[in-house]
Formats: structure tokens, sequence, C-alpha cells
């Protein structure tokens, strides 16, 4: 997961400040080199970790946290605030023109995923109400233009393209196009080079003049590390762009490109691309991520994604089951339904305060969820409403139709009648509907 490397070792550094009580200037310091040591383990740019360090120290001095009692936690706050300045301070977004459409140019160099992350951006777009519109102008590819249509597809939004015409003539009519028909966004998915060459440069230049581009978001890979930093400085320098999306940030276990972006190129990191389905697109919060690396957690993130992902309907009626003890295995693959909405188990741990590592890289299997689903789906509806009537036979068939064994079936049923065996407990000790609304199978063993 995103930063759990650098979270681990940070962890260990204030432990060992918590441990010591009163602190002096020297265990701030000594407690700094390690921090820069960390950074630098964490591939974030050599300059940038002496900085950041630098001025933690110079702040500690400055307010005097070595008089507290509290004196540790005032140098984790002041950390966690010069984190968040490091990325940015507050989550950047997307400028919107005055005049319909807005353009947003992608860019990056070839395999950076400017063509999935422009079906993503899309995605993205839509879900806050928008009319967003994907352009073709990668002509030099093979199957460009396909992979773009699919991509489109999947998101649920029209591609415009004219083959292997200009891609500033493309553009051009693009925009002419949504004006005509209502798409308030036009998303460029441009061409890409293996590296950086002028001919990249000039061609995406000359669709800035041919196009009035609101925004120039660049593709990079958290991946590289500092190359993803030096190929930002690179576009920025040739383009002036306006944010970045880091893409594979969750498989980033350092960090570093993420540390480095805004300090390096002075322009901010817009958004985060996560896993590999197009609603994998998170805005990118220095405020969250240096509380995530802190091993603070995410809760505000985590809320938006309940929020947003489940229905509250369902919810409310599920609750309402469960009160009444009538809450069947319907019931139970609707919720896992919701719970998958939300992305991995690890996941949603990691947005969690106070997850030890332990916990953090327990083999959470998600595979667990899909094989309960299955066994739930060989079920009849009869089965699933009435779970009372499987008996042997039943189980045998069930088990035979979802390629599982009996003994697995029977593990869901043991584990369906404690939960239901649970939450009758709870209503005769008269706890209230609200407890049960936050219900969560997982908790369960499923």
């Amino acid at each position: 997961m995103a930063f759990s490397d650098l979270s681990d070792k940070l962890t260990g550094v204030f432990k060992k400040l918590r441990n010591k009580g009163r602190l002096t200037e020297s265990d701030v310091k000594e407690a700094m080199r390690e921090v820069r040591l960390s950074l630098l383990e964490a591939d974030v740019n050599y300059k940038v970790a002496k900085d950041f360090t630098n001025a933690v120290t110079e702040k500690c001095v400055g307010e005097n946290v070595f008089e507290s009692l509290t004196a540790a936690q005032s140098v984790i706050k002041i950390v966690r605030d010069e984190l968040t300045a490091l990325m940015g301070g507050e989550n950047a977004r997307l400028k919107t023109s005055p005049k319909i459409p807005t353009v947003i140019m992608m860019c990056g160099l070839q395999g950076s995923g400017k063509t999935t992350h422009s079906g993503k951006l899309a995605k993205y777009l839509k879900s806050k109400g928008n009319r967003p519109m994907l352009v073709a102008c990668d002509i030099y590819r093979p199957a460009a233009i396909e992979q773009l249509k699919v991509v489109g597809a999947a998101a649920d939004a029209f591609v415009f393209e004219r083959g292997t015409q200009p891609p500033e003539k493309t553009a051009l009519e693009a925009v002419a196009y949504a004006r005509d028909y209502g798409y308030d966004y036009v998303i460029l998915d441009t061409a890409g080079r293996l590296h950086i060459d002028t001919e990249l440069m000039e061609e995406l230049v000359r669709i800035t003049k041919a196009v009035e581009v609101t925004d120039i978001l660049l593709v990079v890979d958290a991946m590289i590390g500092q190359d993803a930093v030096n190929i930002a400085k690179e576009f920025n320098d040739l383009l002036e762009i306006d944010g970045v999306i880091l893409t594979k940030l969750d498989g980033d276990t350092r960090g570093g490109a993420a540390l480095s972006v805004r300090a390096v190129t002075g322009k901010p990191i817009m958004f985060a691309g996560v896993g590999e389905k197009l609603d994998g697109l998170e805005e990118f919060h220095p405020d969250r991520m240096a509380s995530r690396i802190l091993g603070m957690g995410d809760m505000l993130s985590l809320i938006e994604k309940v929020e947003t992902e489940l229905d509250e309907k369902k919810a409310e009626e599920a609750a309402r089951k469960l009160q009444e003890n009538k809450f069947d295995l319907n019931d139970l693959l609707d919720q896992f339904s919701q719970i998958k909405k939300m992305g991995s188990l690890k996941s949603i741990i990691s947005m969690l305060p106070g997850m030890d590592k332990q916990l953090r890289d327990a083999d959470i299997d998600d595979r667990q969820m899909y094989r309960v689903e299955a066994i739930i789906k060989s079920m009849t509806k009869k089965e699933r409403a009435h779970p009372d009537i499987i008996n042997a036979s039943r189980r045998r068939r069930i088990a035979a139709g979802c390629g599982q064994t009996v003994e697995d079936v029977n593990r869901l049923m043991r584990q369906y009648e404690q939960m239901k065996k649970m939450f009758k407990q709870m209503n005769k000790k008269g706890r209230r509907r609200g407890m049960m609304k936050g219900f969560n199978p997982a908790n369960f063993g499923f």
C-alpha cells in the first residue's frame, strides 16, 4: 500500500520520542536525522528531504516544544503540518472555463497510463454531474484510437475521433462538436513517446495554440520514483503543466514521487490513480495523505467513500431486518455488493486510524468474499430466503454448483447463524438500530 514503508519507519521514530517524555533539542535533531534517512530511503529528493527536516527542527525550536509535557505530540503535529505543506497544502482542483467546453489535455510518456486515466477522469467528471467527451489525439501508437473507444465505452463517455489527421485539427473540430452537442468537458488523449523529445513537445504546443486548453495534466507512474519527478520537471519546463496525476500510487510503498513533485516542480498532484478499474481515481488531499503517512488514518476519505458508494436505504433496510431478526442470505449477498464498491478490504483498513503494521500487513484475502458470494449464488431463491431448509443434500448440491467444498458451505452457514445469534442478543439488551447500521460482514469472518 502507498507509503507503507515510510509510514512504518516514521512510526518507529516517533515511538522513540514518546518514550522519552520531555525532549531536548538534541533529541529532536536526532529524530529529524532519522526522518531524513527515512525520506531518502523512500526515494524523496535529497534537497526536499533536507529542507523538510530543517524546517521541522526550526519550528520545534521556535515554538519551544521542549518545555511541554506533550512535546512528542507537538513534534508530530509540526511534522504533519510540514508534510501537508510539502505536498501542496490544500487539494488542487480542476479549473472551469468561463465558456463551454472546458478543455483538459492529458500528456505524458508512452506507457504512463494516459488513455486509461483519460477514461478514469471522464468517469470521475460524470459522477460530478458533467458531460465529458474523450478525444483521440494519439495518431501514432497502433490501436490507440480503438483502445480509447474501449475505455470510453466502459466509462460511458462519447469518443470523438477523426482517424490519423493532425491532432491539432482533431482537437479544434472536437471543441466545436462539444459546443454544438452540449458536452461541457473535452478530454484530449494525446500521444506519448518513450522519452521527451522536440517532436512530442512541438505537437503538444500546436494543440494548445489550436484550442484554448484550460488544464494540462501530466500523467506519471508513481512506481518509477524520482524519475517521475524528473519527468514532471521536464514537462513543466517545456509546457507549463497545471497539475499531475500519479498512477499506481496504491502500489508504491515508498511514496518518494508524491512527496517530491510539488517541491521540485511547483505544480500540485491533483489526482491519484489507484487500482485498475475506471473508478480508481481519487482526488489528492495533502492533509489526508500526511495523516496516513503518520499512521493517523484517513477517516474523511473513508467517510466520503461510504457516503458515495453505500446505498443508505439498503443500509436502513438491513438494519431493520437485523433488528427484527429477519436478515437472510439475500441481504448478506447485498451487503457484500455494497462493501465491494468501496474497494479492497486492505485499502479500507489502511484508512482507519491506529492500525499497526501487523494488522495492515495481515493476509486479508478479498477472494474469500467472492467465494462466499459464489456459494450464496449457487442457492435457490427459496434457500436464500429460508436458510433453515438447507439440509445435507442441499449443501452437497450447492457446493458442487459453485466449485467449493461442503465444508465451505457448512462454514458459511455456521458464521451466518453466529451473526444472527449475536444480533438477537443485542436486540434483547435494547441496543439501538443505529448501532447496526454500520454492519460489516467482514467482522464475522466472511
